[in-house]
């Protein structure tokens, strides 16, 4: 983890508004020091200047987190402060990441802001606007709507923040909902976030149907709009049906190989292979119990690790990126207390692995990189090899698909 940017001056999410009066005043996270940092990479001094010099000069992507700040007693705070429809965006932790572009997923499915069932349109719109209201009052991170935003916050040594969505599920049947999305800065959106929906099957069915006819519709939308498809949580026929369809490379944003650890949650590695041949960027996963790995079955950087060294076997190293999926805050917590919420007991089925209070190495999005490029300069990689994963990989898929 890095020092805080010098182009970061400390801002604290809403600090415009009185806490206990005009919202709740519900204590928080630590964005930094909330568990113990990662003593898994043993780096010299001068791979640890390789690895500080990688993380300040590269483009580095994040392709999937929720770089938000939850309560820190979940189980007393969580559901009224999502009721609250404000979460807090974690600008230090942020600024100490190294990250030039964080593409941030918001609520997703614990957007309950009206409804337990979450994905609502209104919901929806109330996240993005609330918190694009609150980014607009901060001069550290840019609204990333284009390429031209991510280059010149690495430019001027600042971050871009890129609005994405995990599902389609709000727009229902109408796809003119996919550009007034596209009107608010949404520049990725997933088809189906484990349960079907108007666009096609999500992970957790018992059968896939694969992608509707009104799925065709939105993914020829999303393709005119410029907005990159995501297919990380999509069943694997509905999968398929999106990698044929689309004119543009697709996205998983954040998965792993189910040759690696058998469970609906991770995709067969011929899914994985036919979005590369289209084109397409893998990011690996590393939210809690979700990309382990019969050597490392202990959730942890090892871990995800080897679903990297596999997929970079299988399908090349230019099709392989990170999608981390990290927030600030009690992750395992967040997962227990809105399991029916992300369909968690179907995405592992019936695999059974050692619970972990946090995945070591990959806590929270202000570590994350650091640790990724150490451990990739301790593994021998070259630069370019390295600039090409944490971000090259990504920017090239969004010089195709992004207008």
């Amino acid at each position: 983890m890095l020092d805080p940017s010098p182009q970061y001056t400390p801002y604290r999410s809403y600090s415009h508004l009185e806490a206990g009066v005009d919202f709740p005043d519900i204590p928080l996270a630590q964005q930094v020091g909330r568990v113990p940092a990662y003593e898994g990479l043993d780096l010299s001094t001068t791979q640890k200047e390789r690895t500080e010099g990688l993380l300040r000069e590269s483009m580095v992507i994040s392709l999937h987190d929720h770089p938000s700040i939850f309560p820190e007693d979940l189980h007393r705070d969580l559901r009224a402060y999502i009721r609250t429809g404000r979460e807090f965006t974690g600008y230090e932790g942020l600024s100490r990441s190294g990250m030039t572009a964080v593409f941030d997923n918001v609520m997703d499915g614990t957007c309950c802001i009206s409804s337990d069932g979450g994905w609502k349109w209104t919901d929806v719109l109330h996240d993005l606007g609330m918190r694009m209201s609150d980014l607009a009052r901060q001069d550290y991170l840019i609204k990333g709507e284009s390429l031209a935003d991510i280059r010149r916050a690495h430019d001027e040594g600042r971050m871009a923040l890129v609005f994405g969505l995990e599902a389609a599920t709000m727009i229902e049947n109408e796809v003119d909902r996919l550009d007034i999305l596209h009107g608010f800065g949404v520049r990725q959106i997933g088809i189906a976030y484990s349960e079907a929906n108007y666009l096609g099957s999500g992970l957790k069915e018992r059968g896939d149907g694969g992608l509707t006819y009104f799925g065709e519709r939105a993914v020829t939308r999303m393709n005119q709009l410029g907005m990159a498809i995501d297919i990380s949580h999509s069943g694997d026929r509905t999968s398929l049906d999106v990698i044929k369809h689309s004119s543009k490379p697709v996205f998983m944003t954040h998965c792993g190989s189910r040759e690696v650890w058998p469970t609906n949650r991770m995709k067969p590695d011929a899914v994985i292979s036919a979005m590369a041949e289209r084109g397409g960027v893998i990011g690996l996963e590393a939210a809690p119990h979700t990309t382990l790995s019969p050597a490392h079955p202990k959730h942890s950087l090892e871990s995800v690790m080897d679903h990297f060294t596999h997929l970079v076997d299988v399908v090349g190293i230019e099709h392989v990126a990170f999608g981390p999926d990290t927030l600030f805050g009690d992750h395992v917590g967040l997962h227990d207390a809105f399991s029916g919420n992300l369909s968690i007991g179907q995405a592992h089925g019936h695999v059974e692995y050692e619970k972990q209070p946090y995945v070591d190495g990959l806590e929270n999005p202000a570590e994350c990189f650091y640790n990724i490029i150490g451990w990739l300069v301790s593994h021998d990689y070259s630069d370019d090899e390295i600039r090409a994963v944490v971000g090259g990989n990504i920017i090239r898929v969004l010089e195709e698909v992004w207008f």
